[in-house]
C-alpha cells in the first residue's frame, strides 16, 4: 500500500559533515589558524546546542565531536604543509633533486599555439608525495612524463616554487628533463593501463570527433579530445560528461546489478560491488575518481534501491570519512560538484517528480526531467565560478543527451575490459557505440551555436557566491504567493526581450559588412565577404578552432573559395581543421616558405582529408570573385631555409583586396624586413589596414605612412604576455588620422561601405556603431601622441628616454620676447635678426635654440624627443612641424615640414 506522505530526512549528520568541510576549506585558502578557529567554533556551537537543547542529542554530540576533530586534524596537516622545509626552500626558488612516488596519473595542460610553438598538450601535472609525507606538484614535459602510472617511484630534478594553494602540497616543481631512474608500477596499475591504451586504439576506428570523446565519456581520458569538443560541451553544459564521475559508476553497477537480479539481491550486489572495484582500478585511483565511487555508491543505494531515508545519513557519512582520509578534498571543485549534484538527487529530484507525476506527467518522463534540472540548477554556481559562463541551455541539453549516455557508456566498458585479448571485438562494441558518441557529439555542436547559449559571469568564489544569492533569492520569492507573480513576470520579460534580441532577430552581422576582424584572441582571422550571403574568403584562421568556427557560423559563411594562410605559424592555422569541417572550400593558399614543418605537415594531412588542394599564390597573381578582388603583392623574394620566427613572419603573405568598402591591406605579421621591401611597391595606400603581426613595435613608420590608412584592425588577444599592440604604434597611426580598432577590447570588428565601423563588445553590451575620421592625409602638422603626453607627465618616463636618445641642448632656458612673424610653408620672409637661418627659430650653431611658448608646450616638447628617432635624416623643430635637412644638428635648408612618428620612443 503506498504511503500516503513522504518519508522525512535523516539530517543528524549533516552539520557535523558540514563543520568538517568548512574548516578544511578554511585551512586550505587562508591558513592553519583558520582552520583550527573554524573547527573550535563548529565545536561550540554543537556544544551550545547539546547544552540547551537546539536540536537532537545525537546531531549536537556529533557536531561537537567532529568540530575540534576537524581542528586539530585539518590544522596539523595545513601546518606541516607551510612549514615543511620544502615550502621553505620553494620561497628561495632553489634547485633540488628529490624521489617521489606518484599519485596521480599525468594529466596534460593545453596552451594555445603562437608563432612556431603548436598548440597542444606540451606539460603536465602530476601530484607526488616524498618519502617524508610532504605532498608535491611536478609540472613536467609531457613528451617524457605522460607514459608514468601512479605507485611509481622516479627521482626527479628541477627548480623549487611556492605551490598555487588550495591544497595540502608543499612546493610546485618545476621539471625541466626525462624521470631519473623510474621503478616498475605496480601490476593492478600496468592492468588497468593497458585497457585503457586498448580502448583508445579500438576508437581509432571512429572519426577523430567521437574517437577522443568515447574514452573521455568512458575512463575520463581526455589525450585524445578535439579542443573543439571541449569548448562545445562547456557552453551546451555538457562538460561534466568528459570527467568521471558518480553517474559512469552508476551505470556501470546499475547494468550489472539489473542483469544478476535473478540470482538474488545479495549475489546480484557483490557483482555490483566487484564491478565498482574494477571500474575504479581502469580508470585510476585519483582523488577524483575515489570520490566518485563513494558518491556513486551512494546514489545507487539512495536511488537505485529506493531507499531515500538512508541516503543523506550516507551522504554526510561519505563526506566525513573521505575530508579526514584527506583533507585537500576539501579544496577540491570536483569534490564539490559531486556533493552538491548527489545531494540533489537525493532531496530535490524526488520531490520535483512526485510533483509532476501528481499533474499527470508519466513516471520515466518526470525523472528524465527532474534529473538534469535538479543538478544543473544546484551546481550552476560552482560551474560559474570555475568557468566564467552560465550555460542557459544546459537543461535541454543534458535532458536530449541523457538517454544514450548510458549505452555509449556500457558499451565503452566492454571494451575496455576485452581489447587486450579480443580486439576486433572491441572494435566491433565501438562501432556499435559510434551512433550513440555521434549523437553527444551534435547535441553539444547545436546547443553551443545557439545565441547566448552561455552568457558571461565572473570567475572565482565572487561569481559562485553572487549566483548561489541570486538563485536562492529567486527559490524563495518564487515560494512566497506575494512575490511570486511578480517574479514570473520578470522572468518571462526578461525572456521576451531577451530571444527577440538574441535568437529571432539577431542583430550580428550588420547588414552589408565587406571586412570583419574576428576576435580570435592571440591570432588572425580576417573574413572578406562577396556578393553571395553565404560565401566569403578567409584569411587566416587563429589559433583556436572554437574560436574561428563561432565566428563563421555567426556570420553564416557555408562555402569558402579561397583560405588563404599568410604564414604557417600556430595562431594563425590553428583553427584550419574547424574551418575545413562542415564547409565547402575551394584551396588553401600558403605562402613559399613552408616552416614550421610540423605546420606545414598538419596542412597537407587536414587538407588532403577534407579533399582540398593546396595552392601557392606567387606575388601580382590577381583572384576575381563577385564583388571582391584580391590582389598579391608578396613576398617577391626567393624563400630561405629558416623555420626562425622573424624569418617566417617576413616571408607572410601579403594581399590587397579590393572590396565595396574600399581597399584592404593584409599584412599577415610581416616585420621590419618585410615591411622594407613593400615599399617598392608602386602604390601601398589602403582604407584598411591589418595592422602587421598584432601590432608588434617591429614596424616601420615609413610603411605606416606610406599605407596611411583610415581603419586600422589590430587582432590581438586579451591580457596577452608579448606587449602587443605596442603604444608606439598606436600612437604612429592615431597621429596619421587612423581610426584604431583592436579585438580584444572592441570584439568582432566589421567594416561597412560609407567609413562606417561596426563593433560587437565582448561584454555582450551590443553593438557600437561609428564612422572613421576624415580623412588627415594632407595635414602636415605633428600631433603630440600618447606617448608624448605620458613622457610630459611622468617625469621618470623622460629621464628614461633622455638616456637612451641624445638631445639638441635647450638654450637659453629664460622665456624670451616672441617674433611678430614665424614663417611657415612656402614663405620665404625671415625676420633680420635670424640670420641665415631659413627654419624659423633654429640656429646652425652647436645645437639648436627652440624658442618656449605658452601655447602648445607638450607639442614643443614632443618634437624635441622625436628629433633623432629617425636616424637616416636629421630633424629639426619649426612652429609649424618638423622639417628635415642634411646635416645632423643643422637647421633645415628648405626642408617641407612633415610630421614624425613616436615609434620606437621609450
Amino acid at each position: 500500500m503506498p504511503r500516503k506522505h513522504p518519508q522525512t530526512h535523516d539530517y543528524r549528520l549533516v552539520p557535523a559533515a558540514a563543520a568538517m568541510w568548512a574548516t578544511a576549506v578554511a585551512g586550505l585558502f587562508l591558513n592553519w589558524q583558520s582552520a583550527v578557529a573554524t573547527g573550535l567554533a563548529a565545536g561550540a556551537v554543537g556544544f551550545a546546542a547539546w547544552r540547551k537543547a537546539w536540536w537532537t542529542r545525537t546531531c549536537a554530540i556529533a557536531l561537537l565531536i567532529s568540530g575540534p576533530v576537524a581542528a586539530a586534524w585539518v590544522g596539523s596537516n595545513v601546518l606541516r604543509a607551510e612549514t615543511h622545509p620544502l615550502r621553505l626552500a620553494a620561497n628561495e626558488g632553489r634547485g633540488t633533486t628529490l624521489t617521489v612516488e606518484l599519485d596521480t596519473r599525468p594529466k596534460g595542460i593545453r596552451a594555445d599555439g603562437f608563432g612556431g610553438q603548436r598548440a597542444g598538450v606540451g606539460h603536465v601535472i602530476i601530484k607526488a608525495s616524498t618519502d617524508d609525507g610532504a605532498r608535491l606538484v611536478l609540472l613536467a614535459p609531457a613528451d617524457k612524463w605522460r607514459d608514468l602510472l601512479p605507485g611509481q617511484r622516479v627521482t626527479a630534478k628541477g627548480t623549487l616554487a611556492p605551490p598555487r594553494g588550495g591544497d595540502l602540497a608543499s612546493a610546485l616543481l618545476r621539471v625541466r628533463g626525462p624521470p631519473i631512474d623510474p621503478r616498475p608500477p605496480p601490476p593492478w596499475q600496468t592492468w588497468a593501463d593497458d585497457h585503457r591504451d586498448g580502448l583508445r586504439q579500438a576508437s581509432a576506428v571512429l572519426d577523430d570527433e567521437e574517437a577522443g570523446l568515447l574514452p573521455a565519456l568512458v575512463v575520463g581520458d581526455t589525450e585524445q579530445m578535439v579542443p573543439r569538443i571541449v569548448d562545445e560541451f562547456r557552453a551546451a553544459g555538457l562538460a561534466h560528461l568528459l570527467a568521471v564521475s558518480g553517474a559512469n559508476l552508476a551505470i556501470v553497477c546499475g547494468a550489472v546489478y539489473l542483469l544478476l537480479r535473478k540470482l538474488g539481491p545479495r549475489k546480484a550486489a557483490g557483482a555490483a560491488l566487484v564491478a565498482l572495484v574494477g571500474f575504479v582500478l581502469l580508470a585510476g585511483p585519483e582523488p577524483s575518481v575515489l570520490r566518485a565511487a563513494v558518491m556513486g555508491a551512494v546514489a545507487l543505494l539512495a536511488l537505485g534501491l529506493g531507499r531515500e531515508r538512508s541516503a543523506v545519513p550516507s551522504l554526510a557519512a561519505a563526506v566525513l570519512v573521505l575530508v579526514v582520509v584527506d583533507p585537500a578534498l576539501g579544496g577540491d571543485p570536483g569534490f564539490a560538484l559531486s556533493v552538491i549534484a548527489t545531494a540533489a538527487l537525493v532531496l530535490l529530484a524526488p520531490r520535483w517528480a512526485r510533483a509532476l507525476k501528481q499533474r499527470g506527467v508519466p513516471n520515466g518522463v518526470a525523472e528524465a526531467v527532474v534529473v538534469p534540472t535538479a543538478a544543473s540548477l544546484v551546481t550552476a554556481p560552482v560551474v560559474a565560478g570555475l568557468s566564467g559562463q552560465v550555460s542557459l541551455v544546459s537543461v535541454v541539453a543534458n535532458l536530449v543527451a541523457g538517454p544514450v549516455v548510458a549505452p555509449a557508456t556500457v558499451l565503452g566498458v566492454l571494451a575496455a575490459v576485452i581489447a587486450p585479448w579480443w580486439p576486433g571485438a572491441a572494435e566491433l562494441l565501438v562501432r556499435v557505440a559510434g551512433p550513440a558518441v555521434t549523437w553527444l557529439v551534435q547535441v553539444g555542436r547545436q546547443a553551443a551555436t545557439v545565441p547566448g547559449a552561455a552568457v558571461g559571469w565572473p570567475k572565482g568564489w565572487t561569481g559562485a557566491v553572487a549566483l548561489t544569492v541570486v538563485v536562492a533569492v529567486t527559490v524563495l520569492l518564487l515560494r512566497l504567493k506575494k512575490t511570486r507573480t511578480l517574479i514570473v513576470a520578470v522572468l518571462v520579460g526578461g525572456f521576451v526581450v531577451l530571444v527577440p534580441l538574441k535568437v529571432v532577430a539577431p542583430d550580428w552581422p550588420p547588414a552589408g559588412w565587406k571586412v570583419l576582424s574576428c576576435d580570435v584572441g592571440q591570432g588572425d582571422a580576417l573574413v572578406l565577404a562577396t556578393d553571395d550571403a553565404d560565401r566569403a574568403v578567409l584569411v587566416d584562421t587563429g589559433p583556436d578552432p572554437g574560436a574561428v568556427d563561432r565566428c563563421l557560423k555567426t556570420l553564416g559563411i557555408k562555402k569558402i573559395p579561397l583560405l588563404v594562410l599568410t604564414h604557417l605559424h600556430a595562431d594563425h592555422v590553428g583553427g584550419l581543421d574547424a574551418v575545413l569541417t562542415g564547409r565547402a572550400v575551394g584551396a588553401v593558399a600558403v605562402g613559399p616558405l613552408k616552416e614550421p614543418e610540423w605546420a606545414w605537415r598538419e596542412v597537407n594531412v587536414k587538407a588532403r582529408a577534407h579533399g582540398v588542394r593546396v595552392i601557392e599564390p606567387k606575388a601580382g597573381e590577381r583572384y576575381a570573385l563577385p564583388g571582391l578582388e584580391l590582389e598579391v603583392l608578396g613576398p617577391r623574394r626567393p624563400p630561405v631555409a629558416e623555420d626562425g620566427n622573424t624569418t617566417v613572419n617576413d616571408y607572410s603573405l601579403v594581399l590587397k583586396a579590393h572590396t565595396r568598402a574600399g581597399r584592404v591591406l593584409l599584412t599577415g605579421d610581416v616585420e621590419l624586413a618585410g615591411q622594407a621591401a613593400l615599399l617598392g611597391e608602386p602604390d601601398l595606400s589602403a582604407e584598411v589596414l591589418k595592422v602587421p603581426h598584432h601590432g608588434s613595435r617591429y614596424s616601420l613608420p615609413a610603411f605606416l605612412e606610406a599605407v596611411r590608412p583610415r581603419v586600422a584592425l589590430v587582432s590581438v588577444g586579451e591580457g596577452n604576455r608579448y606587449g602587443h599592440p605596442s603604444p608606439h604604434v598606436i600612437d604612429v597611426l592615431r597621429s596619421g588620422g587612423a581610426l584604431v580598432l583592436r579585438t580584444d577590447k572592441d570584439g568582432d570588428l566589421a567594416v561597412l561601405p560609407g567609413n562606417r565601423i561596426v563593433r560587437r563588445r565582448r561584454d555582450g553590451l551590443g553593438q557600437v556603431v561609428q564612422r572613421s575620421p576624415p580623412d588627415r592625409r594632407r595635414q602636415r602638422g605633428v600631433r603630440v601622441g600618447d606617448v608624448a603626453a605620458e613622457l610630459l607627465g611622468h617625469a621618470v618616463a623622460a629621464r628614461r628616454a633622455q638616456a637612451r636618445f641624445r638631445f639638441l641642448h635647450l638654450r637659453n632656458g629664460r622665456r624670451r620676447r616672441t617674433r611678430t612673424h614665424l614663417p611657415c610653408d612656402g614663405d620665404t620672409r625671415a625676420p633680420a635678426h635670424a640670420g641665415g637661418d631659413a627654419g624659423g627659430g633654429v640656429r646652425p650653431r652647436l645645437g639648436a635654440r627652440v624658442r618656449r611658448r605658452s601655447a602648445d608646450r607638450s607639442a614643443r616638447l614632443a618634437r624635441l624627443l622625436l628629433q633623432r628617432v629617425e636616424a637616416r635624416k636629421p630633424v629639426a623643430a619649426t612652429d609649424c612641424g618638423m622639417a628635415r635637412g642634411r646635416g645632423a644638428g643643422r637647421a633645415a635648408r628648405g626642408g617641407e615640414p612633415a610630421p614624425v612618428s613616436a615609434h620606437r620612443l621609450g
